[in-house]
């Protein structure tokens, strides 16, 4: 192996490291912070268009008939700022994701604190469409600058070429990346390990398009990423310790939307993270059933609390999931090398 490659791959590999001891040291204090100040996580109790929730209230009970703490994902925004900024800033290839992560974690913590904190109709977080505005305009304004300052206006289509969509249709892109990526990791913030086993898979895959792309410093922000999520699944996995919240959950899919636009392989990201797509397919599958015909297509959405539902076991459902989203990292890889991404 080329020496050069050699000593890419060690830096990613070292922060990757480096982000993952960092969480691990910053665990105590969080928790001592979280169970001091009361960072109990409130049981949501209706969907988005104000119906009961009995089944999925039922399925998750057990979490919720003792303390458990929110907000978790502070740790890593923590974290990956600090070794990013320290270790591998670079206003190239690290800033924009580094901002998306940050803008993301932002309406995250506002949602959280809220439903902290709240209390009466407004204790749950933020409401649908505010949080949903809120994560908009983050993408809009990551959508300007990455095609007005820095000029890209090409789309990328595996085995066909670049499409050039202009500034306008480009921005509006890139917001959509970051909003579905945002909402779609947050949907699947359901179970125990879930989402930050989902979201260490997709990261990994996108670190290594990066790589292989030559975008070192882009390659170790995602290891980056990749480190603080290996520190979150030791507490998470079932029972989990504590849960990031929507401040994780949005600025991890925030930082991937805007990361899969950097390596020009945004359509890509329905294959490498299928099962984020899945599981924000089942709900608006769900929401859009309910609203016009008047019936449910599954027990509980989205598809995760379905298949509780119908008896599978808390880590069956999370361990297969992130088979799925290895296997389809795998592909993904596959077409960015013979697809003309890579």
């Amino acid at each position: 192996m080329d020496m050069a490659l050699n000593d890419e791959i060690f830096h990613g590999l070292l922060l990757a490291l480096t982000g993952f001891l960092l969480s691990m040291a910053l665990t105590p204090f969080y928790t001592h912070v979280a169970y001091k100040y009361k960072f109990w996580k409130k049981q949501k109790k209706t969907t988005v268009d104000g119906k009961a929730l009995p089944i999925m209230s039922k399925l998750h009970a057990h979490k919720f008939n003792h303390a458990f703490p929110t907000m978790a994902g502070l740790i890593g925004v923590i974290a990956v700022t600090v070794v990013t900024w320290v270790f591998n800033f670079d206003r190239g290839q690290t800033w924009l994701p580094l901002v998306g992560f940050l803008g993301g974690a932002l309406v995250g913590v506002i949602d959280d604190v809220i439903n902290i904190f709240g209390s009466g109709r407004g204790a749950a977080g933020l409401r649908g469409p505010v949080k949903f505005a809120l994560i908009t305009i983050v993408g809009l304004l990551l959508g300007w600058f990455f095609s007005v300052k820095l000029g890209w206006t090409d789309i990328r289509v595996p085995f066909i070429g670049d499409f050039n969509v202009g500034v306008v249709w480009m921005t509006i892109i890139f917001a959509f990346a970051v909003v579905a990526t945002s909402n779609a990791v947050n949907i699947s913030d359901g179970l125990d390990g879930l989402s930050g086993g989902l979201a260490m898979i997709a990261y990994g895959s996108y670190g290594i398009i990066a790589l292989l792309q030559g975008n070192i410093l882009l390659f170790g922000f995602c290891l980056t990423v990749v480190g603080w999520l290996l520190s979150y699944i030791w507490f998470n996995v079932p029972p989990a310790r504590f849960m990031m919240g929507d401040t994780g959950s949005f600025a991890l899919g925030a930082g991937l939307g805007v990361v899969a636009m950097m390596t020009n392989a945004f359509l890509l990201l329905p294959i490498i993270g299928l099962p984020f797509v899945i599981e924000a397919g089942s709900s608006l599958l769900q929401l859009t059933s309910k609203k016009l015909f008047h019936r449910k297509i599954f027990i509980s959405a989205p598809l995760h609390h379905h298949l509780e539902a119908i008896g599978w076991g808390e880590a069956k459902i999370v361990m297969r999931f992130w088979i799925v989203a290895g296997v389809f990292a795998i592909i993904g890889i596959f077409i960015a090398a013979t697809g003309g991404i890579i």
